[in-house]
């Protein structure tokens, strides 16, 4: 069964920022790490010995970086320019909570400014700003309770991109907008309408025409998470809830998901 987090998080929301920061992230394993020399985009930073840090847990409006033909997000530059107030040429710590390194070579951590006014949570700090959305992957899924709360704050006051159209939540309801964003990261709220098991896979539709409609798909290792967490996902049905993660286009608008932290229940009737 899901639990609620409302109590908890407006518990860890009264907080200050930097115990609480302590008391999420408890569980990771911290190392020294350097001196920030250079802020590629806002979730992402260089360090003094060459290391590149994609800052694990969030993801900030993107910027081109030499990819030819890709747009600048909405809010990219301002992303950027804020981590750099933080960050930059400052010295930061380094906690790991799950896969330290992508495919591409660079550190996944959580990043720790010790700057002027003590130590500096960078992706709460972007996250509060509303300059960063909570972006989890099933073998990072450290530290997420505080983000989402800080997610949810910005989001309710529109700060940074939650007062942009480019970041709206989107509709369940609405599969033709849904289709329009396939290949994008998004956030949908809706009702369940069914939610059913059928060879490994559990179905959670949000339409009669689950050909049409949006349907979020949880693949077999992704249910052994949600197994291990002691959630079971078919009580899902008629709850409203918000599913985030990347829109692709297979019978209707549909995104997978990996992970439990995707799916969070706005109300269970």
């Amino acid at each position: 069964m899901f639990k609620t987090s409302l109590v908890h998080l407006a518990t860890l929301a009264a907080l200050n920022s930097v115990s609480v920061a302590t008391l999420a992230c408890e569980q990771l394993r911290m190392e020294p790490g350097g001196i920030v020399t250079a802020v590629t985009d806002g979730d992402t930073v260089i360090l003094d010995d060459g290391r590149v840090i994609r800052m694990i847990g969030t993801q900030a409006p993107k910027l081109p970086l030499d990819r030819p033909d890709f747009p600048t997000w909405p809010l990219a530059p301002e992303a950027r320019a804020a981590l750099a107030s933080v960050a930059l040429n400052q010295p930061v710590r380094l906690g790991f909570g799950g896969e330290t390194v992508d495919r591409y070579g660079r550190v996944l951590a959580h990043v720790f400014v010790d700057g002027p006014q003590g130590e500096v949570w960078a992706q709460q700090a972007m996250v509060a700003q509303g300059l960063a959305r909570v972006y989890s992957f099933p073998d990072n899924r450290a530290c997420l309770d505080l983000l989402f709360a800080a997610e949810g704050r910005a989001r309710l006051a529109g700060l940074g991109i939650w007062s942009d159209p480019y970041y709206s939540t989107r509709a369940a309801n609405a599969p033709g907008d849904l289709l329009a964003r396939a290949g994008q990261y998004e956030l949908v709220e809706g009702r369940v309408l069914l939610a059913e098991q059928s060879g490994g896979r559990v179905y959670l539709n949000f339409g009669r025409f689950w050909k049409e409609d949006f349907t979020a798909v949880i693949e077999a290792p992704a249910l052994r998470l949600f197994a291990q967490a002691g959630i079971d996902p078919l009580v899902l049905e008629n709850a409203l809830v918000r599913i985030r993660g990347w829109v692709d286009d297979r019978d209707g608008p549909r995104i997978e998901i990996t992970h439990p932290e995707q799916i969070e229940v706005l109300a269970t009737r």
